[in-house]
């Protein structure tokens, strides 16, 4: 008997269009997934796919794309009994190789007809969920700037230099108050990085996660510190000793409250960016989100 699946291929995710449809439809036709395909080619259609696949009978709800397409089709799955899969066709995949979810096509559909499932948490920030991470700060004002130039007509890494450079010397602090675990802290703070779960800070696994099920919101930020202190903070993330540096600071919780000056403040969430009101109510969500991952021997 065949199962049937929902997949949503993004086609801003990059690559030849018709070549990644085909070797999707193949590999699914290989291991007997009977499968409905959503072509979709912007924010808007994919949010829509999302929320009609999350009501459709099949219980397999497969995203195709990056970390933002994945994102974007687990925050309508969130909660319910459907199963999110990932077929990795974004730059980083960061959420797959968390996940230990092959990079390949072929080898990713596997694990879908596999079957094998597990749950894991789910971020949230004033209803907005996300998988791997939220920031305030420095990141999402790059990548704000950095769209900006790249509208502009500037190359995409010409832009990300841009942005970079005008951020981190001319203004890259932020003052924010947070609350959590029943205490009030201020600091001056180039960002606020939130994780879903831990983060590994060592040389080969920066930017990875061991767990994803822990029912915790990590918190990274940097204070006491000036331009100086930035430009070191990064020369140590190369090395892997951020958690040495003395400004470095880690804080863990299961809810937290980031109030700013600023009424309005931009938030980054698996690689979006959106303008949110502040306070910034985080708040992790235990095994909310149902995922196709692979058998472990």
């Amino acid at each position: 008997m065949r199962s049937r699946v929902e997949v949503i291929l993004n086609t801003s995710a990059g690559g030849s269009i018709d070549d990644t449809l085909s070797a999707i439809e193949q590999a699914l036709k290989e291991n007997s997934l009977d499968a409905n395909v959503r072509v979709v080619s912007n924010g808007e259609e994919l949010l829509a796919a999302a929320k009609n696949s999350a009501h459709e009978s099949a219980t397999v709800v497969v995203a195709a794309g990056g970390d933002g397409t994945v994102s974007a089709v687990a925050s309508k799955l969130v909660g319910t009994q459907k199963i999110l899969a990932v077929l990795p066709l974004g730059t980083l995949n960061n959420f797959s190789k968390d996940l230990q979810i092959p990079q390949d096509i072929k080898e990713a559909v596997r694990v879908i007809a596999s079957g094998n499932c597990r749950e894991i948490d789910a971020g949230e920030v004033n209803g907005r969920y996300f998988i791997n991470n939220s920031s305030i700060g420095l990141y999402p004002r790059i990548v704000r700037e950095r769209e900006h130039q790249q509208r502009l007509g500037r190359g995409k890494w010409w832009a990300a230099a841009w942005a970079a450079w005008r951020f981190l010397w001319f203004s890259p602090f932020l003052k924010v108050r947070l609350k959590l675990n029943e205490r009030d802290l201020f600091r001056k703070t180039p960002f606020v990085f939130v994780g879903n779960n831990e983060y590994e800070m060592d040389f080969y696994n920066i930017g990875r996660r061991l767990n994803l099920d822990r029912g915790d919101l990590s918190i990274y930020l940097l204070h006491r510190s000036g331009r100086v202190g930035l430009f070191l903070l990064i020369i140590r993330t190369l090395l892997g000793r951020l958690r040495q540096a003395n400004d470095f600071e880690e804080l863990h919780s299961d809810e937290l409250i980031v109030r700013t000056r600023r009424k309005n403040i931009l938030v980054a969430f698996d690689g979006e960016v959106a303008v949110m009101e502040s306070p910034l109510r985080y708040s992790i969500h235990p095994k909310a989100l149902r995922v196709m991952v692979p058998k472990m021997e």
